[in-house]
């Protein structure tokens, strides 16, 4: 790592607040038994976070419902107490997977290198099948924003490779400091 990186890594915030935004009709309701199941992914993400030091303020499970995922997602933003945003789930190809199609025009500045890196790592793990694995990441209004997929070794990798190392240079950068 360049002196440059490190002095930046060494001035980003070290506890930061995040919201959790859980996109699956699956997890949301299971139309076998009538009711919601457990949210694995969800809570794994609040567990690395927490572990981390930083806060979840915020956590919502929303079926894959473009309109719904827009309105949390807004939400978020909107709040003060929120540092970074990370949706996870409804990344696939399936044609209910609408996640990344309704978080990516909101995104101000994109970055391409998370998936990217985000495919490579899922490469070395799970072979070919890891070009369907579809994951972004950006900023706006000062806040960094991830689209994850939302199986839980695919939630483990992206926080413990990329987000959690990252998460608070990319909020240094994205607030000009």
């Amino acid at each position: 790592m360049s002196e440059t990186s490190r002095a930046h890594k060494e001035k980003a915030p070290k506890k930061l607040c995040f919201a959790v935004v859980i996109c699956s009709t699956s997890r949301y309701y299971d139309s076998e038994t009538g009711k919601c199941v457990t949210d694995e992914s969800g809570d794994l993400i609040a567990k690395l976070l927490e572990t981390h030091g930083h806060s979840v303020v915020s956590r919502d499970l929303v079926p894959d419902d473009k309109t719904l995922i827009e309105v949390f997602v807004k939400k978020a933003l909107q709040s003060r107490n929120v540092d970074a945003i990370i949706i996870s789930g409804g990344t696939g190809i399936a044609t209910s997977d609408v996640t990344i199609e309704t978080v990516e025009p909101m995104l101000e500045k994109d970055l391409p290198g998370f998936g990217e890196l985000f495919r490579a790592i899922s490469y070395d793990e799970i072979g070919s099948a890891a070009l369907m694995s579809r994951a972004i990441a950006g900023v706006v209004q000062g806040k960094a924003v991830f689209c994850i997929p939302g199986s839980p070794n695919a939630v483990k990798t992206c926080l413990e490779k990329l987000i959690l190392p990252e998460v608070g240079h990319i909020i240094l950068h994205s607030r000009g400091r």
